[in-house]
């Protein structure tokens, strides 16, 4: 039988699935997600030595995890390990500012060796009528440029590194192409960019086996405090927003870590390989 989860009984995953992760932490804390993007590797996820995510498959996402801010060493191990002594990556150590929204990413290098990269979330305010689109290079291959429409919008983008846009809300069709060129290797894919709220499209997998994936994680809250409230509308806009958040907020899990760790909920990442 499966051991017991040290960290914690992950509750309300069923109702977790699918939805969106709100931005905002609690004072002092930070929120942490993680991504399994090495291919054909499903891994246990310790956490300073605790078991925090069973049979952790590729592809999936997560988190957000509320965690007191501080240093926290992440190590994977082959599934059914008996404790993290043996990892096959890390142990490695994020550190998490107060207030901060991180996404740890297990991934290849761009030799195809096994990694791990924390990245800092962009979830500052947005204007009305804009959603952020964050791409991350996460993928066992060289410089990639990722197009909208055809034509190249973020170029010579290497692994592990990013790039941010801040776009028009809507539905844009991206695909990711080798630098300099535009025959797609990944999609094209439709992307949603949504209005206050942060998007970031990973790209992971291998180039060389064939197995490239684009993964999703949407980050909701980020609308700017607005300037006034158009008559008549306001007191149904906050009923709406409210019920929204308390919404997300009952389909999260709970996790506990280090003694302190609170986990709102589980997201599975929406996957497209073309």
């Amino acid at each position: 039988m499966r051991k017991t989860l040290s960290l914690g009984v992950v509750a309300g995953a069923v109702l977790a699935l699918g939805f969106v992760v709100p931005a905002s932490a609690a004072t002092g804390n930070a929120q942490l997600s993680v991504l399994h993007g090495i291919p054909d590797t499903p891994v246990d996820v310790y956490v300073n030595g605790d078991l925090t995510l069973d049979d952790f498959q590729p592809g999936d996402l997560a988190g957000p995890l509320e965690l007191p801010a501080g240093d926290y060493e992440v190590a994977l191990t082959a599934p059914d390990a008996a404790d993290a002594s043996s990892p096959v990556l890390g142990p490695a150590t994020v550190t998490l500012a107060a207030g901060g929204n991180y996404t740890a990413v297990a991934h290849l290098s761009e030799s195809g060796d096994p990694t791990l990269t924390p990245y800092q979330n962009d979830v500052a305010p947005l204007a009305a009528g804009e959603g952020r689109l964050t791409v991350r290079h996460d993928a066992a291959a060289p410089a990639v440029d990722v197009l909208a429409g055809g034509a190249p919008v973020i170029e010579g983008l290497t692994n592990p590194g990013e790039s941010t846009l801040t776009l028009p809300a809507g539905v844009i069709s991206a695909s990711v192409a080798a630098a300099g060129t535009t025959d797609p290797v990944i999609g094209p894919a439709d992307v949603d960019v949504r209005e206050g709220a942060l998007t970031i499209v990973y790209a992971w997998g291998s180039l060389e086996d064939g197995n490239l994936a684009l993964a999703t994680q949407t980050i909701e809250g980020l609308h700017s405090n607005p300037s006034g409230v158009p008559s008549g509308s306001g007191g149904q806009l906050a009923a709406r927003d409210a019920g929204a958040q308390s919404l997300l907020l009952a389909g999260g899990i709970a996790l506990a870590a280090v003694g302190a760790v609170a986990a709102t909920r589980v997201v599975r990442s929406s996957r497209s390989t073309r």
